[in-house]
């Protein structure tokens, strides 16, 4: 049986959603070993003017506890 543990990570980039979810993993990995998933609880985005500026997200990281 392995036993799981979920994390919330908040994490931002300015090019895309998908880049700042691979932001927050590749962060989190720094500490955190056995990444098994992540869910995207929600996404957000900043914008000035007329243009979006930065892109967030709010995610929950599962990993293994060995």
């Amino acid at each position: 049986m392995a036993v799981m543990k979920v994390i919330e990570v908040l994490a931002n980039s300015e090019t895309s959603w998908e880049d700042a979810t691979r932001k927050a993993v590749k962060h989190a990995s720094k500490s955190v070993k056995h990444i098994k998933s992540v869910f995207v609880q929600s996404q957000s985005a900043v914008v000035h003017g007329d243009d979006v500026k930065e892109f967030r997200v709010n995610l929950k990281i599962t990993f293994e506890v060995k």
